[in-house]
C-alpha cells in the first residue's frame, strides 16, 4: 500500500559484542549504558526498542555509529 510505513529496528549487539574484544556480557554493557541486564537481553532480543537516548548509548560503548548498532528494516 502506497505510504505505509511498515518495518522494525534490527540490531546487531549480540554479534558487535561478540566482536569486541574480551567478551563484553550483556551484564557489562548494560551497566556501562545504565540500564538492566534484563532490559539489554530485551533490547538485543528485539523484544524492547530503547529510547533513543540508550540507543546512543549503547553504540557509544560499542564504539559503532548508531546506524552499524541499529538499523530499520522495511517490510
Amino acid at each position: 500500500m502506497a505510504g505505509t510505513q511498515d518495518g522494525r529496528v534490527i540490531n546487531h549487539i549480540r554479534v558487535l559484542r561478540a566482536a569486541a574484544g574480551g567478551g563484553l556480557t550483556q551484564g557489562d554493557l548494560a551497566t556501562r549504558v545504565g540500564v538492566s541486564r534484563q532490559t539489554l537481553n530485551a533490547i538485543e532480543g528485539g523484544k524492547y526498542a530503547p529510547s533513543l537516548e540508550v540507543a546512543f548509548k549503547i553504540a557509544r560503548e560499542l564504539g559503532r555509529p548508531l546506524a552499524e548498532v541499529f538499523e530499520f528494516v522495511e517490510g
